[in-house]
């Protein structure tokens, strides 16, 4: 059985002996319950390492870092064989770990000041929930020469903390990470495609420390933008580049508000990826891009970034997922004493959503709300939920036809076939799950609250919060 908190234990144990980078990685792979059984060539995959023989070296230092008047005795640094696993494995389970499980509350539980939940978590936050595989698929897929990954999930689902974690493991993997957030770009830039593209451009080109020089490549009367671009990253930027370019962009649905950009810029994120089938230059290019899905675009099958690569759709929390949280929250033992199933349904209330998991812990926490009220009262417009309904009611507002569909959900039974367009809009913003070609609300939170407000296709634009 995995010894409680396993995972959390081996983070601090690494920070305590110093590891970093490739070898605080190799550490935490190798030493994870789930590995021990594992042989060496079937880890070094998981790890990430570049090769057998390089996960063999940082082996070695791990290793290394143990054998010390402060770490593993038994271990010899200079022995070899696959014996000395199980002698540090061992010392860390029998010693190391009794210690720190006796100190624990006290040095797992951080600093609740520091989880801004309404904003993207940092990379290394203690409050980043993994939701496996998702994370390992992710860092694989950006090991591929020209690989294009496409986070996809409604708003505050997690992407932006998703795409910080993957670029940050790409620093530690010797690649070359770049972030762009589309909504740190003013209105003005959309203006037209050319200039939209020399900022992309450029922007790329600062988080490299390079100068921009778009003078001496771009030629938008001659060539044309999109040709002048893929000159300038073709010619210019990727020779600069001695290692693999991991390119995040974030918030890519801001495009879907400005088509005469969108037509153009996403079909050439596509080509990007398809160049890289017979060009080693673009090769050194990987893609991440993540986009909303509230928001529905159509493009040319052929042409869309968003039907090719390897697709990332991120669901809400499981009950484990939420157990762990709940301990950082410091409301484990409350939750524990006072209502034993009561993650059981926190999931079906609000599908494991994450914002509104961390929404409802910290109201707990704070004291805002009790367990027992809690699924009385969150359906209703003064819940602590309400500013998240508002802005989904706002959405479906502005489209009657989505609106009038998901009438038909929340108040039929059992579960109704929908038209295949709003089914896939529906279930894109994340208000039902399809069941088939049927479709069911997706919790009961929604459930209640839509099936309470007039979205009958006559009344619904006179409906006000």
């Amino acid at each position: 059985m995995k010894p409680q908190n396993w995972d959390s234990f081996l983070r601090q144990i690494a920070q305590d002996f110093r590891l970093t980078g490739k070898v605080k990685n190799i550490f935490l792979v190798r030493f994870a319950y789930e590995n021990w059984r594992k042989q060496d060539k079937e880890v070094w995959p998981l790890a990430q390492a570049a090769s057998h023989e390089s996960y063999k070296k940082q082996m070695t230092s791990v290793y290394a870092t143990f054998a010390n008047a402060d770490g593993c005795l038994e271990l010899d640094s200079l022995s070899k064989g696959p014996g000395k696993f199980n002698i540090l494995r061992d010392w860390l389970q029998e010693t190391r770990y009794p210690e720190w499980l006796q100190s624990w509350p006290a040095t797992s539980s951080p600093d609740l000041s520091i989880c801004n939940y309404r904003t993207p978590l940092p990379a290394e936050s203690p409050f980043y929930m993994d939701r496996p595989p998702i994370e390992t698929d992710c860092m694989q897929a950006i090991q591929q020469p020209g690989a294009l990954v496409r986070i996809k999930a409604p708003a505050q689902m997690g992407k932006t903390s998703l795409l910080r974690k993957v670029l940050s493991h790409a620093s530690t993997a010797d690649y070359q990470p770049v972030y762009l957030n589309f909504r740190e770009a003013e209105t003005s830039i959309f203006e037209t495609l050319d200039k939209f593209l020399q900022w992309f451009c450029a922007n790329i080109c600062r988080e490299l420390e390079l100068p921009p020089q778009l003078d001496q490549y771009w030629a938008e009367e001659l060539y044309g933008s999109l040709i002048s671009c893929k000159t300038y990253i073709q010619t210019y930027l990727l020779p600069r580049i001695e290692v693999a370019l991991v390119l995040g962009l974030d918030n890519v649905d801001r495009l879907f508000e400005y088509p005469h950009i969108a037509q153009d810029f996403l079909p050439m994120l596509r080509s990007w990826n398809e160049e890289a089938t017979t060009q080693t230059s673009w090769q050194k290019i990987r893609l991440v891009i993540a986009h909303a899905t509230e928001i529905y675009i159509e493009l040319d099958a052929h042409q869309s970034p968003f039907n090719v690569g390897w697709p990332i759709k991120l669901s809400g929390f499981t009950v484990a997922q939420m157990q762990k949280l709940a301990h950082l929250y410091r409301i484990n033992t409350q939750i524990e004493t006072e209502a034993p199933n009561f993650l059981s349904r926190l999931e079906s209330w609000i599908d494991g959503h994450p914002y509104l998991v961390h929404l409802t812990f910290d109201a707990l926490r704070r004291q805002d709300i009790v367990m027992d009220e809690l699924f009385h009262q969150t359906a209703t417009q003064s819940s602590i939920y309400s500013d998240h309904l508002r802005g989904l009611w706002h959405t479906l507002q502005g489209q009657p036809q989505l609106a009038t569909a998901m009438h038909r959900v929340v108040t039929a039974d059992p579960d109704v076939p929908l038209e295949p367009t709003q089914a896939y809009q529906l279930e894109s913003m994340g208000l039902i799950h399809l069941v088939g070609d049927r479709a069911r609300p997706s919790c009961e939170l929604y459930q209640q609250y839509f099936a309470n407000l007039s979205l009958d296709p006559d009344e619904f634009n006179h409906a006000s919060l």
